[in-house]
């Protein structure tokens, strides 16, 4: 896959349309069901959902974005945007779970009086519209970090419709009210651990830290053990977006290599077996290895 080709996040766009048209929707009746039942947990649901709203309009934007062409200043174009979408994402999730946290925290001492009925209700509307977003996003998440963060958002959605139900149960059926706060927390403590593994995925990629997945020793080996490879040296790989891997080195050749033949074989071995389509070979002589250390010394 090529920085003209769609991007894996692209292919799901339509997909991303729908659930994000749904998130709105259920957004706007979570918010009026959280006044009218003073309720914080569907409130801390809505928050999230507000979220959702605006981190998947930054997904799609950053998909279309990303879909305009390399130009003089970026060869690579603008793909790189569906990994900074994933990073104001988790940014926006760790904010409301801690805002979410320290209502709770204050509600646990004084409990206000919550409409359990129209709370149960709104849950259950929710609930169902995440479970539809919840299918639509399944099979193109595993592709794209900016799609998984959407995903998440959903998922995180999921758990939290089915905590609001469950406290909304329990209040209806003991009088016990605290459990509106209980279930805000157990919504914020389900957003914490996932974003924390969506930022620090998308962190890595714009370290440039090598793609998860990829063995640079098997690299290196398969380098190696290509027909007239001596040696090889500053082998890089990087992440450009989701679905894009990118191979860099300098490829020591045997006297006498047949170069574009050596050429086409780490080509084709890179993309047949590491999946890595776009790879960037220096092919030097031996002496040439002995004029780049006397230079870098």
């Amino acid at each position: 896959m090529t920085g003209h080709a769609r991007t894996a996040a692209r292919a799901g766009r339509d997909r991303l349309v729908v659930v994000f048209f749904l998130t709105l929707a259920v957004l706007v009746v979570e918010f009026v069901g959280a006044l009218a039942s003073n309720s914080l947990a569907l409130f801390a649901d809505a928050g999230h959902m507000l979220t959702d709203v605006v981190g998947i309009g930054l997904a799609l934007g950053a998909i279309w974005i990303a879909e305009r062409p390399p130009d003089r200043s970026r060869t690579f174009g603008y793909l790189r945007l569906e990994i900074l979408a994933a990073v104001v994402n988790a940014v926006l999730l760790f904010s409301v779970a801690l805002f979410v946290l320290y209502e709770a925290w204050r509600r646990l001492s004084q409990p206000p009086e919550i409409a359990t009925g129209l709370m149960l209700a709104v849950a259950i509307v929710g609930l169902a519209a995440n479970g539809v977003s919840f299918w639509l996003l399944r099979e193109p998440q595993a592709a794209s970090l900016n799609m998984r963060g959407a995903y998440l958002e959903v998922l995180g959605d999921l758990a939290g419709s089915t905590a609001v139900i469950v406290a909304a149960i329990v209040i209806a059926a003991t009088g016990w009210t605290q459990a509106d706060a209980v279930a805000s927390v157990a919504i914020a403590l389900l957003i914490l651990p996932r974003t924390y593994g969506l930022l620090h995925e998308a962190v890595d990629v714009l370290l440039e830290a090598t793609p998860k997945g990829v063995d640079m020793a098997q690299v290196r080996a398969h380098i190696l053990e290509a027909p007239g490879v001596d040696d090889v040296h500053d082998l890089h790989a990087w992440t450009i977006t989701s679905g894009l891997n990118v191979v860099s080195a300098h490829v020591v050749l045997d006297p006498g290599a047949d170069a574009p033949a050596v050429l086409d074989h780490l080509c084709a071995c890179l993309a047949d077996i590491f999946d890595i389509e776009h790879s960037t070979f220096q092919l030097e002589s031996s002496d040439r290895r002995r004029l780049e250390e006397h230079g870098h010394a």
